[in-house]
C-alpha cells in the first residue's frame, strides 16, 4: 500500500500503466489505478485532475521513453553516418521490443497515442530535430553532402516509417528479413547523404551551407 502523502505522479502512471495491461483503454479507471495503489481516488485527482489528463501523461511517458537513448546516440562525436545508423537502429529496436514483448499494453498505447495528436507531434519533432543534429554534424564533418537539414531529417525519419510506424509492427516478428530490409534501405539513404562527391559537397570541397536556423556550428547540439 502507498502512503497517500508520499505519492508521486510516477508510481500513478506505472499503476496506470499495470491497469491500462489488465483492462484496456476502454474499462481501465482511475478508480482501478487507486485501488492498485492502495490510495483513495482522490489522490490520483491531486496529481492529475482528470482522467484524460492521466491517460495523455501516459501516453507523454511511453513516447518519451526512447528519448533518452536516442539523445545520447544524437551528441555522439564521430562519424555521423555511423551515429544516425545506430539512432535509427535503437528506435527499431525500442519499438519492436514493445510491440512483441507486450502486445497487450502496445495495442493500447496506440489508442491512446490516437487521442493525444499534440502530445504526439512534440514527440515527432524531437525525433526530427534529433535526426537533424546528426545530419549537420555530418554536413559540418564532410561526411555528408549540403542540403536543408529540417526537410532532410524529416525525409529520413519517412524514409524509415516501415520500422518505427506501429502500423507494420505485425511484420516485425521476422527479426531476419526486417534487419536485412532495414539494412537496404540503410544503404540507399546512408548514399543518398553522402551525395556523388561522397558528402565532399562537390570536387573544390563542401560547399552550398545550409541555410537560415538549419546552420550551426560544429560541437552545438540541438535537443
Amino acid at each position: 500500500m502507498t502512503s497517500e502523502n508520499a505519492l508521486t505522479p510516477e508510481q500513478i502512471l506505472s499503476a496506470a500503466e499495470d491497469v491500462l495491461r489488465r483492462y484496456g483503454p476502454s474499462k481501465a479507471t482511475v478508480v482501478d489505478i487507486a485501488r492498485t495503489l492502495g490510495v483513495s481516488h482522490g489522490s490520483v485527482y491531486r496529481h492529475f485532475p482528470s482522467k484524460a489528463a492521466l491517460r495523455e501523461a501516459v501516453t507523454q511517458r511511453w513516447l518519451e521513453q526512447a528519448h533518452e537513448s536516442l539523445q545520447s546516440v544524437t551528441v555522439e562525436t564521430g562519424p555521423a553516418g555511423e551515429r544516425l545508423h545506430r539512432w535509427l537502429g535503437t528506435l527499431f529496436a525500442a519499438k519492436r521490443k514493445k510491440a512483441l514483448d507486450d502486445p497487450e499494453l502496445f495495442a493500447t498505447y496506440l489508442t491512446l497515442v490516437g487521442e493525444h495528436s499534440n502530445t504526439v507531434a512534440a514527440h515527432l519533432e524531437t525525433l526530427t530535430g534529433q535526426i537533424a543534429t546528426i545530419i549537420q554534424d555530418g554536413i559540418w564533418q564532410g561526411e555528408f553532402t549540403p542540403v536543408h537539414v529540417t526537410t532532410a531529417a524529416q525525409a529520413v525519419f519517412q524514409a524509415f516509417g516501415h520500422f518505427h510506424d506501429p502500423v507494420h509492427a505485425a511484420e516485425w516478428a521476422d527479426q531476419e528479413r526486417s534487419s536485412a530490409e532495414f539494412e537496404a534501405l540503410w544503404s540507399l539513404v546512408h548514399a543518398g547523404l553522402r551525395g556523388p562527391w561522397g558528402g565532399s559537397g562537390g570536387p573544390g570541397g563542401p560547399t552550398g551551407a545550409t541555410s537560415g536556423a538549419d546552420a550551426k556550428r560544429p560541437g552545438d547540439h540541438r535537443s
